[in-house]
């Protein structure tokens, strides 16, 4: 009888023990998960401060044009166009750094491809996005993207 006692207490204690175990490895398996999504978070909000720094600099081009020549010498036709063809362009790489990071759903992400194409399609940003896309203004991904996704 006394043993039957002894080993119901063994595997209650067991028992605990594994229960204890259990909670901490959930417990640090939620707090990974918790950090990774903070660590995406952090990024995402360095991507948007350096784009509204970006869009304040494009809103300064497009009013006065000639300080274009701070970044590119290049003689442009028409330096509104090009200033405001950075700027949509530079906006489609941000949506397409968001979509990397998983932060636009797909839904979203279709009205932005959706968007884009038409932008080369109808507009004259293609024959901008011809003239600088030998300079790697953006990042070699987007480049990639437009090339093989929106350009074909």
């Amino acid at each position: 009888m006394v043993e039957g006692i002894v080993g119901f207490s063994d595997m209650l204690s067991l028992a605990q023990t594994i229960g204890i175990v259990g909670t901490m490895v959930l417990t640090l398996y939620f707090s990974k998960r918790q950090i990774q999504a903070l660590s995406i978070d952090q990024e995402t909000r360095v991507l948007n401060d350096l784009d509204e720094k970006f869009h304040d600099m494009a809103k300064l081009a497009m009013e006065d044009p000639s300080i274009v020549r701070v970044i590119d010498a290049h003689d442009y036709t028409d330096k509104r166009e090009v200033a405001f063809s950075f700027y949509i362009l530079w906006t489609c790489a941000h949506a397409h750094a968001m979509r990397q990071r998983k932060v636009l759903d797909d839904n979203e992400w279709a009205g932005w491809l959706q968007w884009m194409r038409n932008c080369f399609r109808k507009g004259t940003i293609n024959e901008t996005w011809k003239q600088i896309e030998t300079d790697r203004w953006f990042n070699p991904a987007f480049q990639n993207f437009i090339n093989r996704e929106i350009i074909g």
